[in-house]
């Protein structure tokens, strides 16, 4: 593949004192593509994230987003470039409706000031209905119409975590990062989940670093599987190579598969 990755991380290197969280990763996921990326407890898949995302800064290695070196924005500023993160634990507002969390989303997207939202001018009006329409076509997609005005402290977790989803994509993103997002979710929920990560796929062309430990949804939906033990990518292909691979076994999918 000759064609500019959207999200590329270079010989990315993080320690906390003498643990080496991150030793020398790279990666590189283009548009349409879907990477997982598995490894054990303690692999080093969150300090990947986190400095894909900004919430770390490498101390060594470099982060390009559609070939710009990113390494040293804030996380905000990658957030209004396209660059959107769900994590492990949900981060919805417990206290706001679902319809009101996913607009949340949009405020790197915002252009009037507190003066404009005040006074309530014809731009503001214009943006409120923009964003939420779009708001409406995010909780359409993701099946939430029936509740979209319940309070998000009301639901199930899943659900919850769909909200998260919803939130991430008000964000118009153009990579979107999900830290386990199926985490802690029944069968039927992960079904529903991985339904809406290959949706967006296929809507948008929109490419997914996804960190996840079922293997069978992993095996199922992703185009490139990378995979990490202590720090170390060890094995980066196709999950059918990826899966038979003897370094795979025997630090990961040994354990699963015995």
């Amino acid at each position: 593949m000759t064609a500019e990755p959207a999200l590329e991380a270079v010989d990315l290197k993080v320690s906390f004192g003498a643990i080496k969280a991150l030793d020398g990763v790279s990666l590189r996921v283009h548009e349409g593509q879907i990477l997982s990326v598995i490894g054990p407890n303690g692999a080093g898949k969150s300090s990947l994230l986190n400095c894909l995302s900004g919430v770390y800064r490498p101390h060594s290695g470099r982060v390009l987003f559609h070939g710009r070196d990113i390494t040293a924005l804030a996380p905000h500023r990658r957030a209004a470039l396209g660059v959107a993160r769900t994590f492990q634990g949900i981060q919805s507002y417990a206290s706001m409706t679902v319809r009101q969390n996913i607009l949340a989303g949009f405020h790197c997207r915002m252009k009037t000031g507190l003066l404009d939202a005040l006074l309530y001018w014809p731009r503001a009006q214009r943006e409120e209905r923009e964003f939420s329409a779009r708001a409406e076509e995010i909780i359409e997609f993701l099946e939430l119409e029936e509740l979209r005005h319940t309070l998000v402290g009301e639901l199930g977790y899943g659900l919850r975590k769909r909200v998260d989803l919803g939130r991430a994509l008000a964000l118009g993103p153009r990579v979107l990062v999900l830290d386990e997002p199926m985490a802690g979710m029944s069968v039927e929920e992960k079904a529903d989940l991985a339904r809406f990560v290959l949706d967006i796929r296929a809507a948008h062309n929109t490419p997914v670093i996804l960190v996840e430990h079922d293997m069978e949804v992993v095996m199922d939906i992703s185009d490139q599987v990378l995979v990490m033990e202590w720090g170390r990518a060890i094995a980066l292909g196709a999950p059918a190579e990826v899966r038979i691979d003897p370094r795979v076994i025997n630090a990961y999918l040994g354990a699963e598969e015995s």
